[in-house]
């Protein structure tokens, strides 16, 4: 079987190693980085996120369509059962259930609209939180902190964020 690699051929395997490995010092990390100023916070992530995304090639990867599930909005299940001309209420049978949280998510990993390419076969119309992911090049970042030390595990790009980020927070 092939190995995985993203574009700097860290394998995904040696990718999710890492990652863990690193997971308390990142924790640590959060938790120092809620006492920056929010509006330095914010633009040192969409500083870091601009320069490693012009890095890391997402098709080279796909991890997050491949081990998460975003969650779907009332408006992504209606704009995609649009796409594939069925009722909502099917769309929803077919592909989606309710989390732990009430939130509509995925079935199944890897996403059914991921495909052999990578590409989302749905790119287009895809729910919002496909758009923004990995929303490190958002506002307000203090008030996701928690999702991105979670995405640290899911995404070599956000994972080289903190990595970088900490550079100057980790003492």
């Amino acid at each position: 079987m092939a190995v995985q690699k993203n574009q700097e051929g860290m394998d995904l395997g040696q990718f999710r190693k890492e990652s863990l490995s690193d997971f308390s010092s990142n924790k640590k990390l959060k938790d120092r980085l809620r006492r920056v100023k929010s509006k330095k916070l914010d633009e040192e992530f969409a500083q870091l996120h601009d320069s490693v995304f012009e890095e890391i090639d997402c098709l080279e990867c796909a991890n997050c369509c491949k081990t998460t599930s975003p969650i779907f909005l009332q408006t992504d299940v209606d704009r995609l059962a649009k796409v594939f001309r069925m009722k909502p209420s099917v769309f929803l049978d077919t592909y989606l259930h309710r989390d732990a949280d009430g939130d509509f998510v995925l079935n199944s990993s890897p996403c059914p609209f991921l495909g052999e390419d990578n590409k989302c076969l749905v790119y287009e119309d895809r729910p919002k939180a496909c758009r923004e992911y990995p929303h490190t090049n958002r506002k307000n970042m203090h008030g996701i902190l928690g999702l991105t030390l979670k995405n640290t595990l899911v995404c070599p790009a956000v994972y080289k964020i903190f990595q970088q980020i900490g550079k100057d927070y980790r003492k």
